[in-house]
């Protein structure tokens, strides 16, 4: 196998950014090495620093640079409430809202069969292993209303309401395939506001 050069090496990693194309890829690198490499260092050193640092709560299963993250710690948190979602992104922009005072769940993904991605993936022992931890009275399970974000909060649903659990999802102040990375923070504080019990 042909080795790669050092420029397209760094289009090709760049290619592994979602929505970046081959041509996208090569301008970014053009753009990079002619006009701010001093950038492309800051880059390449916040990224290696990243990768060594970042780990996911032991807890929560968000990103974290301690076994547990902060927003566990916060003994200011209600621990009876637990929010489920499907990525740190997610949960931050739940975070922006100021209506949701518990703590999270993250499952870095949903259910999709079609691409081979099951309960294990989602790392649902986990969630339910905290969810049934005797703290825990409500989950409020906010998956996107995708049809993947729905199946997944289906799933998880109906396991936990099997262990007793009382379990909510966001009302539908979340237009119908959407998802919360890109929706305004007063329409994801409605729903929450909003949730119901599924």
């Amino acid at each position: 196998m042909k080795k790669l050069g050092s420029l397209e090496a760094l289009s090709e990693a760049l290619r592994r950014l979602p929505g970046v194309g081959p041509k996208s890829a090569q301008r970014m690198a053009y753009h990079l090495l002619q006009h701010d490499r001093e950038g492309a260092a800051i880059l390449g050193i916040a990224l290696t620093h990243a990768v060594e640092r970042i780990q996911h709560c032991a807890s929560c299963n968000t990103f974290s640079e301690s076994e547990v993250c902060e927003t566990c710690l916060d003994a200011v948190r209600d621990t009876s409430l637990l929010c489920v979602v499907e990525t740190p992104s997610d949960q931050m922009m739940i975070e922006q809202t100021m209506t949701y005072k518990g703590l999270y769940f993250v499952l870095m993904g949903r259910l999709s069969p079609l691409d081979g991605i099951g309960p294990k993936d989602i790392h649902l022992e986990k969630l339910v292993s905290r969810a049934t931890d005797g703290k825990v009275q409500e989950v409020v399970l906010a998956t996107n209303f995708t049809n993947e974000g729905e199946a997944t909060a289906h799933y998880i649903s109906e396991t936990l309401k099997a262990r007793g659990l009382r379990v909510s999802r966001l009302a539908r102040g979340v237009p119908v395939g959407g998802e919360l990375e890109y929706v305004d923070a007063g329409t994801i504080a409605r729903a929450m506001l909003d949730r119901r019990t599924t």
